[in-house]
């Protein structure tokens, strides 16, 4: 009974205590996908990601009804780092929904429109907000509308000891006429915060200071679960815990948990509720992270490490080294990854699925439709029939006293041929052993998809090959041959496909830098490459992040440079926010049903094609 009532009077206090309006909120995630378009379109940077970002401590002055509710302290206010733009992850700082919608694209164009953070705050945010108005004049009306809103929400100055007074009266100025004040005086406690303006002092997460580099051993022990709907934190790194002192009981259902890490020895007190342990990774506005001195690995083993060598892949060369894009130095780094091509050892000759003959009966209909018609070639040395046009005009030529070569009096059937080449680059990442329903894995859809795509290329002529990768750090990158150019699709093809199994991780620039040198050997006029994907590239160390996006960019750049059409269809519901930077516009389709990856494959390589 004591708690019921205690939880009662907590809804009841904090709701009377809460200034914002819970019916006019506004949820980031309703509207990131317009948000994300609206950014791009006003410039912003295309390598950064649309994220939510976390409630940072913020001690102002609050009202009776706060303190007593233990609400206003803490805040969401927008800011920008190396890798994103991080919004509220929701809005009700108004009691119009429109104004709070409004608050969120005024937030994406100061997002746009930021260069460098400057150490005075306040006049640094009154130079963003009229840059932004000058750049964008048509966002004039919107932001005055939001600047009274949030003017009448904010506290009176009359009501405010004098030093703070002061300061509100400065704030009020520089909303209504940015750079008309230059210094904001000082007071003891910090002045509400001003929604309409970014961070003044946003917290560093690790993705803005970089990745901690890994020690050499297995770095394995460094996973931990994905929780999709958590803001990215800030971490904090602390020494570990001596675990040579006392005796420690380690229950290996806790290895996955999430808690508050704290410099005591206490492995028995964790918890072992995934869903509170999701509501404490939630309420911490700090992750506290420890590096052992010891290896992790050589206690505690998972199946990530490689196969031995007499289970894995056969070895074709010792391996290929390749550059990496360093978007911090603007620069190549030479040899920096290797990139090894496999062979299944234990792929066998197979036949096509039973569940995939119908389409692929009706796949090969539709791409012999396709293919070019055997035509006539006028003109020839020699051939199976003589050219009667040909040879008339010799013979005229002849009896008017023309001297002539009898050379080209020939025709000959030939088999239309398109001058096309596609390499099709599978991801065969860790990530592909998701199941996507009940009864299939993405690579269950990965294997169908290459299936059928070999049986359509197959029946319409066109000369086609097959990898896959994954990578373990930058050495190596696992590249996984399945059918190169030179070899015609047989059995032993598609038992090579049917062998695919989850790999690692997604280095992605480096696959696709041996992948474009493969396909630039070619000699066809128009070389297709076709990466296969379901998320953006990951690896364990820097490369993830804005890191891998842009290696990943520069390396499809330099595809296009030497001719070549890269082109991306991944099954990420959230491709649309990063792939418009990686491959441009028209460079991608995002496939939100993955189950119906496989007849759609096809489809899209023969629209991509047609003019081929």
């Amino acid at each position: 009974m004591e708690e019921q009532v205690g939880a009662l009077w907590h809804r009841l206090i904090t709701r009377v205590a809460d200034n914002g309006n819970r019916a006019a909120t506004v949820q980031l995630n309703d509207i990131a996908p317009v948000l994300g378009v609206f950014f791009r379109a006003l410039g912003g940077d295309g390598g950064l990601q649309l994220e939510p970002g976390e409630a940072t401590a913020w001690h102002s002055r609050r009202g009776w009804l706060q303190r007593l509710a233990g609400l206003g302290t803490h805040t969401e206010l927008a800011w920008r780092d190396t890798r994103s733009l991080r919004l509220p992850p929701s809005i009700n700082a108004f009691d119009d929904t429109r104004l709070n919608r409004d608050l969120y694209f005024w937030l994406a164009a100061l997002g746009a429109c930021e260069t460098s953070a400057d150490d005075n705050w306040f006049t640094h945010s009154q130079a963003l907000t009229r840059r932004t108005l000058r750049r964008y004049p048509g966002l004039a009306a919107r932001y005055h509308r939001l600047c009274h809103a949030h003017l009448a929400r904010r506290p009176d100055p009359q009501r405010l000891p004098a030093s703070e007074a002061r300061r509100e009266l400065a704030i009020r100025s520089a909303l209504l006429d940015p750079g008309s004040v230059a210094l904001l005086p000082d007071a003891r406690r910090l002045p509400q915060p001003v929604v309409l303006w970014l961070h003044p002092d946003p917290p560093v997460t690790t993705a803005a200071q970089g990745a901690t580099p890994q020690p050499d051993g297995d770095a394995h022990s460094n996973q931990t679960r994905d929780i999709t709907d958590l803001a990215r934190r800030r971490a904090a790194y602390t020494e570990p815990v001596d675990s040579d002192r006392g005796l420690i009981t380690i229950r290996m259902e806790n290895i996955l948990s999430w808690g508050e890490y704290v410099r005591v020895d206490r492995g028995s007190e964790d918890e072992d509720d995934s869903a509170r342990a999701e509501a404490v990774a939630r309420d911490l506005e700090q992750l506290a992270l420890s590096r052992d001195r010891g290896n992790t690995a050589s206690s505690l083993r998972f199946d990530l490490d490689l196969p031995g060598a007499a289970e894995d892949d056969l070895v074709l060369h010792d391996g290929i080294r390749l550059p990496e894009w360093d978007w911090r130095k603007q620069c190549l780094l030479p040899n920096r990854c290797r990139v090894v091509s496999l062979l299944s050892r234990t792929a066998a000759a197979a036949g096509l699925p039973a569940h995939l003959a119908a389409p692929a009966r009706r796949l090969r209909r539709q791409f012999q439709a396709l293919a070019p018609a055997r035509r006539w070639q006028r003109g020839q040395a020699e051939g199976q029939d003589i050219d009667i046009d040909a040879y008339l005009r010799f013979s005229a030529d002849r009896r008017a006293g023309a001297r002539r070569d009898a050379d080209g009096l020939y025709r000959d059937l030939r088999n239309g041929e398109r001058d096309l080449a596609c390499l099709l680059l599978a991801d065969l990442s860790l990530s592909t052993d998701t199941w996507i329903n009940d009864q299939h894995r993405v690579i269950d859809v990965i294997r169908d998809s290459l299936l059928l795509f070999s049986e359509a290329l197959d029946a319409g002529g066109d000369r086609f090959a097959l990898y896959g990768f994954s990578s373990r750090k930058r050495d190596p990158i696992r590249f996984h041959t399945l059918k190169p150019f030179e070899e015609r699709y047989t059995a032993t093809t598609r038992g090579r496909i049917l062998a695919i199994k989850p790999g690692y991780y997604t280095r992605l620039g480096a696959a696709v830098r041996h992948a474009t040198e493969l396909l630039a050997a070619q000699p066809s006029s128009h070389r297709l490459l076709l990466l296969l994907t379901d998320g953006k590239p990951n690896d364990l160390d820097q490369y993830e992040g804005r890191y891998g996006i842009e290696d990943t960019r520069h390396a499809v750049r330099a595809a296009r440079r030497q001719g070549l059409q890269p082109f991306c269809i991944t099954i990420d519901p959230q491709g649309n926010d990063y792939l418009p930077h990686l491959f441009g516009p028209n460079g991608y389709a995002v496939i939100h049903n993955p189950s119906q990856l496989p007849g759609l494959l096809p489809t899209l390589y023969a629209r991509l094609t047609l003019q081929g």
